[in-house]
């Protein structure tokens, strides 16, 4: 069911325990979180605190143990996995610290990729035009192998825009890139999510980054620490 809302994420007393061998791991212990539609987020707190957690159960890569999740005004526990699949197709574009690009595609059939699957028939048009927002048009014909890390997460942003989604998570996306180079990927980042008033959840380590996001969320063992 889809509801018209302001709201674009939602999670009341929302809890992900996982099955190790040591038994059961509770990794998000009760998020209560409302973001607006429009909103940019900075996520910050030390490794194990269930950052990159709570960007998979939004994503609905992950099934919350317990607790209400309502994203784009879909409730996520009322999908199976073909539905679910469909949402993020929709909905959601990710951006991860490894670039997750398909090493035998054209850094252009890496950016039409989820357009592809949607079945647009404007895919590599769409492609195309976000490749050239983000600085790589003389690039669209190489392979990942023959692009920078910068010039790879550039394509992996274009990917992350191209089907124009309601929400945007990225995870450290400039984690395994120099300063210069992380700082002219993130100002793309933040100008790709104003021009298409993407509601944006940024992961980083980094406080100056989160800085830059209308607020900042602290986590610490599976739980919000400080929202400011």
């Amino acid at each position: 069911m889809t509801e018209h809302t302001d709201t674009a994420i939602e999670l009341k007393l929302v809890e992900l325990s996982l099955t190790s061998n040591a038994g059961e791991v509770n990794i998000l212990r009760g998020i209560d979180l409302s973001i607006k539609a429009g909103e940019t987020i900075g996520v910050i707190g030390p490794s194990g605190s269930g950052k990159t957690s709570m960007l998979m159960v939004i994503a609905g890569l992950e099934k919350v143990t317990r607790g209400e999740i309502t994203i784009a005004g879909h409730d996520l526990n009322a999908m199976n996995e073909d539905q679910l699949a469909l949402f993020r197709q929709n909905h959601v574009g990710i951006v991860f610290q490894d670039f997750h690009l398909v090493p035998t595609m054209t850094a252009l059939e890496n950016a039409a990729m989820p357009l592809e699957f949607a079945g647009r028939s404007d895919s590599f048009e769409r492609a195309r035009a976000e490749l050239d927002a983000v600085g790589l048009s003389h690039r669209i014909d190489h392979y990942p192998g023959q692009l920078s890390g910068g010039e790879q997460q550039r394509v992996a942003l274009a990917r992350a825009f191209a089907p124009e989604p309601t929400i945007l998570l990225a995870d450290e996306p400039t984690g395994n890139l120099d300063g210069d180079t992380g700082h002219k990927v993130m100002d793309l980042l933040f100008n790709l999510k104003e021009r298409c008033n993407t509601t944006m959840m940024l992961v980083t380590h980094q406080p100056e980054l989160a800085e830059r996001c209308g607020r900042t969320i602290a986590m610490l063992d599976g739980k919000i620490s400080y929202e400011g």
